[in-house]
């Protein structure tokens, strides 16, 4: 497939607006393109032969003159701009959008407000270890259009997909898996209901010829059965499915004991969720009983996801930098039966705090909190709401070194010391993964 004689605008230079480029160079014929992003001049490395509108002020020329705009994640679907360019017959597209329409080979596509890397990564490596070619990509492992060259119609992808990747996706994989589905991005979304659509495109262009699988647990997620014309099958953490699930401390598939709970690597209950989710998605992919139980049974996860990074004195540290909800701290606080040392806060996302405090105030073996950044005050209010927490609350620590060194003055042998912000982290860090390394390496630093 080639562009020829089309005017394109390429909205956003990260990661997928750089793979999108390159494309473009290879396919395209007689095109103007052009790069949008609030970058400036000095932060870019410029490609000859492409226009480009840089910095604050970067969508004000608009984009009313374009042919085929296509947008990046970053940059929100409904963007006065992109909307005005749309009414004009524009056409909006993405490269995931345009992935979708290339690839040769079977997708399989993971979504849900939290767990979609860790699932992601654990299909593709039980795929590998069945040995079946499987491809990581999305928002983790390769961009997508990098992979076009080397695709064959006998492999297969699986792509971890966020709602603003799905937001305005025109087909849907071949096996869709949702995960749990409640609220996030409400910085960019305008509504939970709207965040709710974005995500549900997951499975809302699927066959007959198609799967979805589903989180049976959570309200939302199980509503996407009926959105889906996919063969439907579902997985629990809580009860007996069609599919996947635990029982006791028992993960079965198909009513197949796979192992034991307690000896999974992953901490967490919500852990089981993404586990038994990927197990039925690598099930209906191919992948062998063997392969499965090895890998399940050997997976650490992911840096930032509950990573244990070190231990000093009897005191382990675990970075969950990539919790920047609620939900996600509330999971990471539940994973732990040790006297825990939580530290919290960050930036705004437009999450709700009032659950989290409930669950700090139930948490008997939560001894102390350390408020960070933006949201420490708001986080404050939500626990004294609750209603009284028996721990000590510490505030006003402003560099990691100093949050970690206070942290484990306060442990003692035996305690864990747990990173789980519920909050994004763009007050005192460049993103969540500067926030992780920044704790690795204090903790690190302590010995």
């Amino acid at each position: 497939m080639q562009f020829i004689n089309k005017n394109i605008a390429i909205l956003g230079l990260g990661e997928e607006g750089l793979d999108l480029l390159t494309w473009l160079n290879n396919n395209s014929q007689n095109c103007q393109i052009t790069v949008f992003d609030q970058k400036l001049a000095k932060d870019i490395k410029k490609v000859k032969g492409i226009s480009y509108s840089l910095g604050k002020n970067y969508l004000d020329r608009g984009l009313t003159n374009f042919d085929i705009i296509f947008r990046s994640p970053g940059i929100h679907r409904l963007h006065p701009a992109i909307l005005k360019a749309e009414a004009q017959d524009v056409v909006i597209s993405s490269s995931t959008k345009l992935f979708f329409d290339l690839c040769p080979c079977p997708i399989i596509g993971v979504t849900g407000t939290k767990g979609k890397g860790t699932t992601t990564t654990l299909i593709g490596k039980i795929l590998q270890a069945s040995d079946k070619t499987c491809y990581i990509a999305g928002n983790i492992g390769k961009p997508t259009l990098e992979l076009l060259p080397q695709l064959k119609v006998s492999n297969l992808v699986c792509l971890e997909l966020s709602s603003f990747q799905l937001q305005d996706l025109h087909k849907s994989p071949n096996i869709a898996v949702v995960l749990n589905i409640t609220s996030e991005h409400l910085d960019v979304h305008k509504t939970t209901q709207e965040y709710q659509q974005a995500k549900a495109n997951i499975v809302n262009h699927q066959t007959k010829k198609d799967l979805a699988v589903i989180n049976l647990d959570y309200p939302v997620s199980k509503s996407f059965a009926k959105k889906t014309k996919a063969k439907v099958y579902y997985f629990s953490r809580l009860k007996k499915t069609n599919a996947s699930y635990v029982k006791g401390k028992n993960i079965y598939l198909n009513k197949t004991l796979i192992g034991e709970t307690d000896k999974l690597l992953l901490r967490g209950q919500h852990n089981w969720e993404n586990i038994t989710a990927a197990i039925t998605a690598a099930k209906l992919a191919g992948a062998s009983l063997a392969a499965i139980k090895k890998t399940v049974f050997s997976f650490k996860g992911l840096e930032h996801r509950l990573e244990l990074v070190g231990e000093n004195k009897g005191v382990k540290f675990y970075n969950d930098s990539f919790s920047s909800t609620p939900e996600t701290a509330i999971a990471a606080l539940k994973s732990f039966t040790e006297p825990t040392i939580m530290i919290l806060g960050g930036s705004d996302k437009g999450s709700d705090y009032t659950l989290l405090g409930k669950e700090i105030v139930k948490a008997k073996h939560l001894k102390t909190i350390i408020l960070i950044g933006q949201m420490a005050s708001n986080i404050k209010v939500a626990i004294d709401q609750a209603g009284r927490f028996k721990g000590e609350i510490i505030k006003n620590l402003t560099f990691m070194k100093q949050i970690v060194a206070k942290a484990h003055q306060l442990a003692k042998s035996g305690n864990v010391v747990v990173l789980s912000p519920a909050c994004a982290s763009f007050d005192m860090f460049k993103n969540y993964k500067d926030r992780g390394n920044q704790f690795k390496q204090a903790v690190k630093n302590l010995t």
